[in-house]
């Protein structure tokens, strides 16, 4: 059953600022309703009131859907909604000229100034909503400008001076540019995020496209130079042997020689590559978190620990840390070794985590696609070869706990406790 707020708790942050974006612009079609709208019953009667308050409600619902496919546009989700975005300057022209005529034909009064600022107050918002859906500074600002000009026009059946037109238009060119900039600004940050998080993504596969890299460079120095030498010595060897001459059986020993040596030498390569130093892990750990903008806080001794021990935890470490940065939201992650009655434990804490919900499990160093799927049975088959165990779980809100231990034989114990101390 899914908890209260789980909905929330299992997007990543990027989401969440959409969210937050989506439904502020949304409340603006509300601030809307409650300032033009409900404000009109206490200035008029309750006919007149009502008929500027569905006009407003009206105005504001096209204007939160339009709103919401210019932010889908925006993340390149939708197509630009040219006709929504027309679809309101028409209903903000019909209620604007509605406004006129209910303050040009009503009582005097206190409805000439209710039909005044739903006459005023939709251009404004209309302004602010429609520059979602358009791109570059100067159609934005046309945008703006074009429904200050369109206020100052449709004063003129007022009667209003020239000097009343202008200060209204200038009104609206103000607050619809003030609405304007924030929207915008709002869609720049929203950007931004869904930017960095991609980044993210980006730099964890570029670390592993080094690794294979890395990897395939250390066979090909391994491998170009012996099996070059294996196709000349074999080369020779052919040439000897057709002429009868007795060392060709020395080059075909030397060949086997070669070859022997470049199969100890690729295990060499591959075991370097299976094998993990706890020390370098954790080094490796501090810089990729601190590049990420998380707090690591790394604290141990890995001095004396057998080297199978430290590759198994070294392995902890590293899969731990991928995990962290690929999945959640940590904003801190906490590695620990300690050394406790001949064991050694390690500790990999971090925030930032999903809760549990029907949806699937949390998400962490143990979350999907990390150790908490096949990542977390390849780590206890490492930990089993040194009869380690491992254990992972969320241990508190938001807060995920991956603890692996190995015990240790006498000799190394004794070593590593007196290297600690």
């Amino acid at each position: 059953m899914r908890r209260p707020g789980g909905w929330w708790r299992v997007k990543s942050t990027p989401q969440k600022v959409e969210t937050y974006t989506r439904w502020s612009f949304h409340f603006f079609g509300v601030i809307e309703v409650l300032a033009l709208g409900v404000t009109a019953y206490g200035r008029t009667g309750a006919g007149l009131a009502t008929a500027l308050f569905l006009l407003v409600t009206a105005h504001a619902a096209v204007s939160m859907l339009v709103s919401s496919r210019a932010l889908d546009w925006t993340l390149g989700r939708r197509p630009q909604p040219v006709r929504l975005m027309w679809t309101l300057v028409v209903v903000s022209a019909v209620v604007s000229a509605t406004a006129v005529v209910i303050a040009e034909r009503g009582p005097a009064g206190e409805v000439e100034t209710a039909a005044g600022s739903v006459y005023g107050g939709v251009l404004c918002f209309a302004a602010g909503v429609i520059t979602l859906g358009v791109s570059g500074r100067r159609r934005m600002v046309a945008v703006v400008g074009g429904f200050a000009v369109g206020a100052g026009i449709l004063t003129f059946p007022l009667e209003m001076s020239l000097l009343a037109s202008v200060v209204l238009a200038g009104l609206v060119m103000v607050t619809g540019g003030f609405l304007a900039i924030t929207s915008i600004f709002s869609l720049w940050l929203l950007n931004a995020f869904y930017a960095l998080d991609e980044a993210r993504e980006t730099r964890a596969r570029l670390a592993v496209a080094e690794e294979r890299l890395r990897f395939g460079r250390d066979l090909h120095d391994v491998m170009g130079r012996n099996l070059a030498v294996i196709a000349l010595k074999s080369e020779l060897a052919v040439q000897l042997s057709r002429r009868g001459r007795p060392e060709a059986v020395e080059q075909m020993i030397e060949v086997q020689r070669i070859a022997q040596e470049s199969q100890r030498e690729v295990r060499d390569v591959v075991r370097g590559y299976r094998e993990a130093a706890l020390e370098v892990e954790l080094a490796g750990a501090r810089g990729v978190l601190s590049a990420a903008g998380i707090v690591s806080e790394i604290d141990g001794e890995t001095a004396g620990l057998p080297s199978e021990v430290q590759s198994a935890l070294g392995w902890v470490v590293r899969e731990a840390t991928t995990n962290v940065l690929r999945h959640g939201d940590a904003k801190k992650v906490a590695v620990t070794v300690r050394m406790s009655e001949g064991r050694v434990v390690l500790t990999v804490e971090n925030d930032g985590v999903a809760e549990r919900t029907g949806d699937g499990p949390p998400t962490g160093p143990g979350g999907p696609g990390g150790p908490g799927g096949s990542g977390l049975s390849g780590l206890r088959e490492r930990l089993s070869a040194v009869d380690g165990t491992l254990e992972a779980g969320p241990v508190g809100r938001g807060v995920f706990r991956l603890t692996a231990e190995v015990p240790l034989p006498a000799a190394a114990a004794g070593t590593a406790l007196e290297a600690a101390s």
